[in-house]
């Protein structure tokens, strides 16, 4: 019986790992285990998600926290080669590209253990981030390389990886919001917020905006110019918050209250979501301005209309085939394409190949073919 551990750490894995985790246990001849390394210790961003998305407690929780880049990762590598060694497991199933991400394939690939990648090949060619950093180092030493979208093929064979590694199988991003999409729309964030006009839903935690003072000032001024046409709504990163406080920007925001909510034309932030609200708040939000890359993907099967406050994106597709737009922190930019997303001039967009639902299905099969022949050479989904 092949063993597969699956690992998770930080809100976005949490909403990839369910529905491969659904798929495993269909499948008597698997055992999956769940490792959650805590690299996200909020108890809304961590806990929550698990409860929501129906995630079983993990097998094990290394308890990470919060901590520089290094230390970090250091970190959960020191507690994840003892697991490795004890439970000796056929593979390693890691997503995205957090450190979790790229921390675990390393202790899992120099102990000689297969490494599976769900997410591979997104590349943003922007090595200033270190999302960037994880996603290169961690597809170049995977056994199985799992991509969502054809730009991740193109990349990965680009960077020499070999085809037979690499499978097209979709996103299991969007396998969960498509299972909980019903479920979020009887959220009641709508009614306890007393939305009754239209709004606009804002996220920031990239450190090329929020970590440099100026950089943050100007954002969050031009943020104030499209909040006088429509309210922000701003569930706030706790890092975020860290350091608008620190900078001194407090004042430019309006703090509601959720036992007495009182939404004002300006930006409205609220503490973070779960995984339900936020999704709801999505769904029915007129505009979305993020630098989130998971949203840049959620909004687009949502055919809400996305700005995405960043000069570059991994995920292309979202440009090319859905409703995302790319505005870096360019005020006349921002503000030209929010008026005209409020004039309803916006890409409708549509769904990328294989954002179907099934990519959790398809990756699964690959493995179990794999994990049978101990080879994945000529193999396609």
């Amino acid at each position: 019986m092949p063993k597969i551990l699956n690992v998770v750490g930080a809100r976005p894995n949490f909403m990839k790992i369910g529905p491969l985790l659904d798929e495993m246990k269909r499948h008597r001849e698997i055992e999956a285990s769940l490792i959650n390394t805590g690299q996200h210790y909020d108890q809304v961003m961590a806990e929550t998600f698990f409860q929501q998305l129906g995630l079983p407690v993990p097998d094990m929780n290394l308890e990470v926290g919060s901590a520089s880049h290094a230390q970090q990762t250091a970190q959960i590598m020191l507690r994840f080669e003892p697991l490795l060694l004890q439970n000796k497991p056929d593979l390693v199933l890691v997503a995205g590209d957090v450190n979790s991400t790229i921390a675990c394939a390393l202790v899992a690939a120099k102990l000689g253990i297969k490494v599976a990648h769900v997410e591979a090949g997104l590349r943003s060619f922007d090595r200033t981030m270190p999302e960037e950093i994880n996603r290169i180092l961690t597809d170049s030493i995977s056994d199985f390389l799992f991509t969502t979208e054809i730009s991740g093929n193109e990349n990965l064979l680009r960077e020499g990886i070999s085809p037979e590694k690499i499978f097209f199988v979709g996103n299991v991003m969007i396998d969960t919001l498509n299972r909980h999409k019903e479920k979020a729309q009887q959220s009641p964030i709508i009614n306890q917020l007393g939305l009754t006009t239209p709004y606009a839903l804002l996220t920031l935690h990239r450190p090329s905006n929020v970590d440099n003072r100026n950089n943050l000032a100007e954002l969050l001024a031009t943020l104030q110019e499209v909040s006088r046409r429509i309210p922000l709504i701003f569930p706030v990163h706790p890092r975020t918050a860290k350091q608008i406080a620190g900078f001194g920007f407090g004042e430019m925001l309006h703090e509601i209250d959720l036992n007495r909510p009182k939404i004002a034309n300006g930006i409205n932030i609220l503490p973070p979501l779960g995984y339900l609200e936020f999704l709801c708040l999505m769904s029915k939000a007129r505009l979305i301005l993020t630098d989130s890359g998971g949203i840049q993907e959620e909004s687009t099967v949502l055919q809400v209309p996305c700005l995405t406050l960043r000069e570059n994106t991994e995920r292309p597709v979202t440009v090319i085939a859905g409703t995302n737009t790319l505005v870096g922190g360019d005020r006349e930019k921002i503000l030209t394409h929010t008026a005209a997303i409020l004039a309803g001039a916006y890409k409708k967009g549509r769904l990328p190949e294989k954002w179907d639902g099934q990519a959790a299905q398809r990756i699964v099969k690959v493995l179990k073919v794999a994990q049978t022949f101990r080879s994945a050479t000529g193999y396609r989904v």
